[in-house]
């Protein structure tokens, strides 16, 4: 393991030879604000609206309140996407940083939906954020005509003010009726991407770790047959290198929490700690590898026998990706994929 990230790092030092000062500085800030996003954004967002309500600012946020209300329904309708902030060029410096890279294997259809699967889950899910919430990897270039969503944990969309920065980045719920919506109601060319393992596989990301949970997860199946939608595995080969991660064993005090927070609130807190500062990554290279779509066929009420087998064709998908580039992607040959 320490052979595999020293090496890693031996080679963005070479890249990092090469970049101006200023170059790095930019780099940094722009890592800096998104980790501080992930981790600080939508609680400041709550504490700022319910602190104006005890302000001569109070109408403010009596009215946004009002208004969200109405509003309540739009991130399960497609949300509130803008070029504008897919766009931002603090993006470009997020993606150089690591730097992270976006490759295709296969095309993907205009004329289809498609679901893809993303793993591994990791801390803060870098790869997936940078490849399918903004244009710096390229996605659009890659795939003319198709148009991607990444799906992400519902409840972030009832927090005020901060569901309008993630539904402006394309975000949408990671629930039924948002999934329904962009399978069946936003025509075709729709690319849904979900980080199947959630929060589960987050408590299981550390160095030289590649363990995907997806065994027994079987609802996005369901749903791909539901709308005829392809399948197509996605892996991020890095993901699981950026942070250092204290892994608490099954059936300790510390893993109970940590499975009774997730139960509670819907994500699991990750005690991790990265290069700099305690939360800035390590500067090691991701590359989200896009695999090849599985067709699915229509069946508004697929059987459990019809789900298992494509639910299979998926793992088996999945772990032939993982095996095809992983000595590429800087992984030793001896790496298996460990599927639970």
């Amino acid at each position: 393991m320490d052979t595999i990230v020293k090496h890693l790092q031996e080679v963005v030092a070479g890249m990092t030879k090469e970049k101006t000062q200023w170059k790095e500085f930019l780099e940094t800030i722009s890592v800096l604000q998104w980790v501080l996003t992930f981790l600080l954004l939508a609680l400041f967002c709550i504490i700022l609206m319910v602190y104006l309500l005890f302000t001569s600012l109070w109408p403010l946020s009596t009215l946004y309140f009002m208004w969200m209300v109405m509003d309540w329904e739009t991130p399960e309708r497609g949300g509130r996407r803008t070029a504008f902030v897919r766009k931002w060029r603090v993006w470009e410096q997020l993606r150089d940083f690591f730097p992270i890279k976006l490759m295709k294997t296969a095309e993907l259809s205009p004329n289809k939906n498609y679901i893809l699967g993303c793993h591994p889950h990791g801390i803060m899910s870098a790869g997936a954020f940078t490849c399918f919430s903004t244009e710096s990897c390229g996605f659009t270039d890659m795939f003319p005509g198709m148009r991607c969503t990444l799906a992400i944990l519902a409840g972030l969309f009832r927090v005020p003010l901060f569901r309008e920065y993630i539904m402006g980045a394309g975000l949408c719920p990671v629930s039924k009726p948002s999934l329904v919506h962009l399978l069946s109601k936003s025509g075709k060319g729709n690319a849904v991407v979900i980080v199947i393992g959630g929060a589960a596989e987050s408590l299981s990301s550390s160095p030289g770790a590649n363990t995907v949970v997806v065994r027994h997860r079987k609802g996005f199946v369901r749903m791909a047959l539901e709308f005829g939608a392809d399948l197509v595995p996605v892996y991020s080969f890095g993901e699981n290198e950026l942070f250092q991660q204290v892994i608490f064993s099954d059936g300790s005090l510390g893993r109970r929490l940590q499975d009774l927070f997730k139960k509670i609130v819907g994500f699991a807190p990750c005690l991790f700690v990265g290069e700099r500062l305690a939360v800035m990554p390590y500067r090691t290279p991701i590359t989200t590898v896009v695999g090849s779509p599985i067709s699915v066929p229509k069946c508004v009420t697929p059987t459990e026998e019809e789900v298992d087998h494509y639910h299979k064709l998926y793992m088996d998908a999945l772990s032939k990706l993982f095996h095809e580039h992983k000595v590429s992607c800087g992984l030793p040959e001896s790496h298996k994929l460990r599927i639970i």
